[in-house]
């Protein structure tokens, strides 16, 4: 496994946890489904991108990916402003996110 395979998919954990937390102890269901969404998607497509049958739907794949990380940074600054997410919580949440977006960032561009 490749290292965008590892973090998302250690990422998508972290944001089933996050859901979690959201659901049980903020209450906040629709903000909770949301991150949930994106944040799980990302790792899915990063999986689905390694199993492409040809370039176009490699790159095709990683770009959604890169998408969905980026939905998923909107979606935890949003909790962190609002204060759903402990400051230390959500920093750590956003370098995760981060450091995925640097990755399939960096495989979209020399995938071209």
């Amino acid at each position: 496994m490749g290292p965008a395979q590892i973090k998302s998919y250690a990422f998508a954990l972290r944001i089933v946890k996050l859901h979690r937390y959201l659901v049980d102890n903020q209450k906040c269901y629709t903000l909770g489904k949301q991150i949930l969404r994106s944040g799980t998607s990302i790792g899915a497509n990063v999986e689905e991108a390694q199993g492409s049958i040809s370039k176009k739907e490699f790159r095709m794949k990683i770009s959604i990916a890169y998408k969905e990380a980026r939905e998923t940074h909107y979606w935890l600054r949003l909790l962190k402003d609002s204060d759903y997410l402990p400051i230390k919580l959500a920093n750590s949440l956003l370098t995760d996110c981060e450091e995925i977006l640097k990755i399939t960032g960096s495989i979209v561009k020399n995938a071209k």
